[in-house]
This record gives structure tokens, sequence and C-alpha cells, in this order.
């Protein structure tokens, strides 16, 4: 009897830990917090940072939250498992399990629990785990795309969108058809022997004197608003069909990638405006 009890056991942790592996190894990302709920300060004992670290020990491609993210999560958020430390209860011992949630805060895998009977915090939360990830070590995780995820950051069609793709192309088309003017007076104005800029001119708006401060993007309905530290919102953008370009809600501007940078163009009086902003997704 006990020996069928324990096959028993056996294969539904065996069956478990085939279903985990499957479903993980859709995922791309991990994304680690910079603060568990538990703790009450950014990796405190560096708890944060060594989670990441195991991450990427066991394979996985584990990234921190808030940093740059690579374009395809930018574009998808489902391509990432968000991860959290547990902690359960107990006296005299420092049990830790790890939890992974997808884009629709569903959990998708929690791990065995990582115990450790040391009294000192860091030492304990150290071993408690390092002993959670054995757990996560088995599953012998490797990334496999799967459509029904991939999928999801392709953008679908629709009206409303639509409409505003053709506004920021005809938006684009008055940016161009107005440097070509601009070009066209330098090249007359440069016959009459008189120095002219020729590249459009570089304003800053009031609303934009803190050149050097970072823009947080915080996601809204269609789009993202940006906010500084104060917290104040700055601009509120729309997303598009265009890859990294987003319509400014209430301004006629577009807010692009170039290179490494977001630009934030628009145009009054004739000329060309151009501001780089120092934005974090």
């Amino acid at each position: 009897m006990k020996t069928k009890f324990f096959s028993i056991v056996i294969t539904c942790f065996i069956v478990t830990t085939v279903f985990s592996q499957s479903n993980l190894n859709n995922y791309k990302y991990i994304i680690v917090p910079n603060k568990f709920d538990f703790l009450k300060q950014k990796d405190q004992y560096q708890l944060n940072s060594l989670t990441k670290f195991l991450f990427n020990k066991y394979g996985f491609e584990a990234l921190v939250e808030g940093q740059n993210y690579p374009e395809d999560l930018v574009r998808n958020r489902c391509l990432a498992l968000r991860s959290n430390v547990i902690k359960g209860s107990g006296l005299f011992k420092t049990k830790l399990n790890v939890v992974l949630k997808d884009c629709n805060d569903k959990v998708v895998y929690t791990s065995g629990a990582g115990e450790s009977r040391e009294k000192e915090y860091k030492t304990a939360y150290n071993l408690a785990i390092r002993a959670a990830f054995k757990s996560i070590e088995a599953l012998n995780y490797k990334y496999k795309p799967t459509e029904s995820i991939t999928s999801l950051g392709t953008p679908k069609v629709n009206p409303v969108k639509s409409e505003v793709a053709e506004e920021i192309q005809q938006l684009r088309e008055e940016i161009q058809s107005l440097k070509k003017e601009k070009e066209a007076v330098v090249s007359k104005e440069e016959e009459a022997s008189v120095v002219v800029k020729q590249e459009p001119e570089t304003v800053v708006e009031e609303s934009m004197k803190a050149e050097k401060k970072v823009l947080y993007a915080q996601e809204i309905e269609n789009g993202f608003q940006l906010v500084d530290s104060s917290p104040k919102v700055i601009y509120k953008i729309k997303s598009t069909q265009l890859k990294e370009v987003y319509l400014v809600e209430n301004k006629s501007a577009i807010i692009y990638k170039k290179g490494d940078d977001w630009v934030i163009e628009y145009y009054t009086d004739n000329v060309v405006r151009q501001f780089v902003l120092n934005i974090k997704f």
C-alpha cells in the first residue's frame, strides 16, 4: 500500500515538473523587482541581485524591473514573467518560495520552499533562496517561442489606430515639406552670401526646461503617460501602428525613437522643432 502511495506521489511530481517546464519554456524573460514585499529596502541583503543571478545561472534571461527592456519586450510585455519571492511563516525557520506570474497577473509557477535555520538574516535568506531555486534548476529551462504568446505583440488593425497612423503620416509629410522649404530658402540666401543655419532649429519649450530629468512611462489605455519624479504628467502619448512612434495627446507632435534617443518633433511658425527626451519605459 505504501509503495503504491509513493508511486502515485512520484508520478504526480514528474507530471507537475514536466508541465511547469513546458509552460515556462514559452516565456523569454524574467523580470525581477527592485524590492520584495517582505523587506524594507531595495535589494536588501542583496536578495534581489541574488535572485537575478540565479535565474541567469539556470538559463533564464533575467532583467531588473525598470531597466531598459529589449525591443521585443517593449512591444510585447507578455514575453516576460514577473518574479516574486514570498516569505512563509515559521518560528525557527526561514522559508522562501519563488513565484512567477504572467502579464495577466496569473500565477504560472511556484517553486518548492527553500528553508534555512540560520539566525542571521542575510545568511538565512541567501541559503533559503538558493534552496528554493533547486526546483527551478530541475526544470532545465530552455526558451521555446509559442505563437500564443508572441502573437500578443502583433498590433491589430482597427479604425481608430488607422486614423492615428494616417494622422502621424500626414504630420511627418508636413514636417518633411517644411524642411525642404527651409533648405530652399537657405540655398537662395547662401547665393546672396548670407550665412544661415541649415539644420532645423531645436527649441526647448517652457514645459521641458528640465532637459536632464528622466520621464517615466506609465502604461495607460492606448499608450503611456510620461511623468517626472514629482510625479507630474508631462505628456500623454498614444500608440500607433508605426514602430516606436507615438502621437502626443492635445498637441500636433510625435515622439519617436532615433538611434538610442527618444525625440519629440513638431513645428511652429514654419520652423521644425526637435527635443531629445530621456524616457524610461
